[in-house]
């Protein structure tokens, strides 16, 4: 099996140099990593040039212009591009254990995607993971109860707990494996949803309706999440909305989607 990293940014290449460092870390590489790059400038791109140069996998940058929030259009693009069958969403502020490859692969199954954890960290301990480029001691990171937890990575004691996690583990796009044929199978992400929120909740119910289940990597795949500012959340309604339109309705496919990006 072939796996891909995608990783979303948009002008923080400090984060996302610490980032590519966890990804450059890994005890299992990826066999390609895409930026998808929602609108960046020119220190991102010299930034993935250097990384590109020194990488022992292919490294692509896709680039669109940056016309308001459109992380969903930006992932499609990588999507499109990569011909690895797995593949594995990533934020461009999420740095990751060493073993964060190994574990998604070696969780991966058929008529399954898998959602990750995040531990949030706090403006100070993020400075300093910016810094150093190296994750610290976890007892230094000033984590809440939660991050705590789901920091130990125990990866026999994972597979155990990965129906029960669905329960209180959130939908979230910044740490997710997924087969690239199911992606293909619903259209990928919606492109009618613009603005931050609900676009990475809307194409897991998509997968939902068409008969791919869900699984939880709990004390495994472990993602320290880089503190930022919230994004506006103008759009969150409206997408909201959406994403509950398709639960209700069991749509599994969207007409806007990677699609329109394939190459015939």
């Amino acid at each position: 099996m072939r796996c891909a990293v995608i990783l979303t940014t948009h002008e923080r290449p400090d984060a996302l140099a610490a980032s590519l460092a966890g990804i450059a870390a890994q005890t299992m590489p990826p066999d390609e990593v895409l930026i998808a790059d929602d609108g960046s400038g020119a220190e991102t791109r010299q930034l993935v040039t250097l990384f590109a140069a020194r990488s022992a996998c292919p490294v692509q940058h896709l680039w669109q212009p940056h016309q308001g929030f459109r992380a969903g259009r930006a992932r499609n693009l990588a999507i499109a591009r990569t011909s690895c069958e797995y593949v594995i969403l990533l934020d461009g502020d999420m740095v990751v254990e060493s073993h964060f490859i190994e574990d998604h692969r070696r969780a991966a199954r058929p008529g399954h995607w898998h959602q990750g954890t995040r531990v949030m960290l706090n403006a100070h301990a993020s400075q300093e993971l910016i810094t150093s480029r190296q994750l610290p001691d976890a007892s230094t990171l000033g984590l809440t109860w939660r991050g705590r937890s789901y920091v130990r990575r125990l990866p026999a004691l994972s597979r155990y707990a990965a129906q029960a996690a669905n329960a209180f583990v959130a939908v979230k796009s910044c740490n997710q494996g997924i087969w690239r044929h199911d992606l293909l199978r619903v259209n990928g992400f919606d492109e009618e949803m613009t603005g931050w929120g609900s676009e990475d909740k809307e194409l897991c119910a998509r997968l939902a309706n068409a008969g791919i289940r869900r699984q939880t990597l709990l004390w495994c795949a472990i993602a320290f999440h880089l503190h930022h500012p919230p994004a506006a959340r103008d759009d969150a309604r409206r997408n909201r909305d959406r994403w509950l339109e398709s639960v209700k309705t069991g749509r599994t496919r969207c007409m806007r989607g990677v699609a329109d990006h394939l190459q015939h």
